[in-house]
């Protein structure tokens, strides 16, 4: 690769370092400022629609404007975002924090950075290597994620020991996560014109929208189903699961690290197996028929006993959970005209940021009673068993050209 996708490598690394980071403690920092779980899902709902917004401004106008300046104020609205986390306890301020700026609960990727990314690196790959360099993209940011995770523990755990109480164990984290903002902005800097997209002043073509046109039946269907998956997962975002932990078993932030640095180091072997496995089944057959698997392990999680057995239940789930990312990235970006691109992966970025953000805030007040505590597992598996049985019915016989051609 060129130096700028090395580069847009390192901005997925770090950008998902700081998510991971953060994911681990914030509905802790957000109890510990005295908030009920009502109230932390319904912010954590807004920070992903917030989230939603932020994206389908900036990826609808990165082609016309420029991709590096959309990715310099994508980073800028992380570190803002992160700042007010730090020094307010105020509701009304965090939520108009997580609504405007770009934050993480779930440890996963959000905002409009990951589409405008691969929009940049496809275009300087060949089709039969597109799925490689995704899922390598997709093994940065899930090492980052497991590191964010577990440095997040072990500085919890460092700030306790020293004497930090309340919400202090977890406002430096957040402050970290802000810096973490600063850094992503400098590396976009160093971003080349080669990242951004030819002719970004040629005329709209007839009934363009969105930036779509030919594609653009395509892309919404895929983006409906994507966004159905994402709603299912929603429920059990990586701050979420958190909290669900610490209530049901009592474990430390440090554990909580641990674990997710196992799952999410999982989560990045699998997705080199996923591009192996596409080469020889193909890109759908590999999105399902892992991703179905993963599921039933999710549903399985609340009904473990003990705490050992739900972490190995949870990372049974990460080893093979991940398989469908780069697969369905790689996808996308076979089905749809070159030209539209941008658009087809920031559509269904922002459908499923939706999908994702309308679940936490029901998962908050289902978390909030010990009755339906393990409730947002069930949901959560159930969505996604159906979405797979979807995607499947609705795309099996459309093939990315690397499989027309070796048909």
């Amino acid at each position: 690769m060129p130096r700028d996708g090395w580069l847009l490598l390192v901005t997925r690394g770090v950008r998902m370092f700081a998510y991971g980071f953060l994911s681990v403690v914030l509905a802790l920092y957000l109890r510990a400022l005295g908030f009920r779980e009502e109230l932390i899902g319904l912010l954590l709902t807004l920070t992903l629609l917030g989230d939603t917004a932020v994206s389908l401004a900036i990826t609808v106008s990165a082609d016309r404007i420029g991709r590096r300046r959309m990715l310099i104020l994508g980073a800028v609205l992380m570190a803002l975002a992160g700042l007010v986390f730090g020094i307010s306890d105020s509701f009304p301020l965090l939520l108009i924090a997580a609504i405007v700026g770009v934050i993480s609960p779930s440890g996963k990727e959000v905002g409009p950075f990951l589409s405008i990314e691969q929009a940049a690196l496809a275009q300087t790959v060949a089709d039969r290597r597109r799925t490689d360099v995704f899922a390598w993209q997709n093994v940065v940011g899930s090492m980052a994620t497991a590191l964010g995770a577990l440095a997040s523990g072990l500085m919890c755990q460092t700030l306790l020991v020293v004497g930090f109480t309340g919400a202090n164990v977890y406002r430096p984290l957040v402050f970290a996560y802000g810096a973490g903002g600063i850094l992503l902005a400098t590396i976009c800097l160093c971003l080349t014109g080669a990242v951004e997209a030819g002719n970004p002043d040629s005329p709209r073509r007839a009934g363009q929208w969105l930036g779509l046109h030919r594609s653009r039946r395509t892309v919404f269907k895929l983006a409906g189903l994507f966004g159905l998956d994402a709603l299912g997962g929603g429920f059990v975002i990586q701050s979420l699961m958190a909290y669900w932990f610490y209530v049901r078993f009592g474990v430390d932030p440090v554990v909580l690290g641990g674990v997710f640095f196992g799952a999410n180091l999982l989560a990045a072997a699998s997705a080199l197996i996923a591009a192996s496995l596409a080469r020889r089944i193909g890109l759908v057959n590999t999105m399902v028929f892992t991703h179905l698997p993963s599921n039933v392990l999710l549903i399985l999680v609340p009904l473990m006993p003990n705490l050992p057995l739900a972490i190995t239940v949870v990372l049974l789930r990460f080893s093979i959970s991940q398989m469908d990312v780069p697969t369905r990235q790689s996808y996308t970006m076979a089905v749809v005209q070159p030209n539209e691109r941008s658009a087809a992966a920031g559509v269904t970025t922002v459908v499923r940021s939706v999908g994702a953000g309308l679940s936490p805030a029901l998962a908050g007040y289902l978390l909030a009673s010990p009755a339906l505590l393990s409730v947002p597992f069930f949901l959560a598996g159930g969505i996604k068993i159906v979405y797979d049985l979807l995607l499947y019915r609705a795309f099996i016989t459309t093939a990315p050209p690397e499989e027309r051609d070796r048909a």
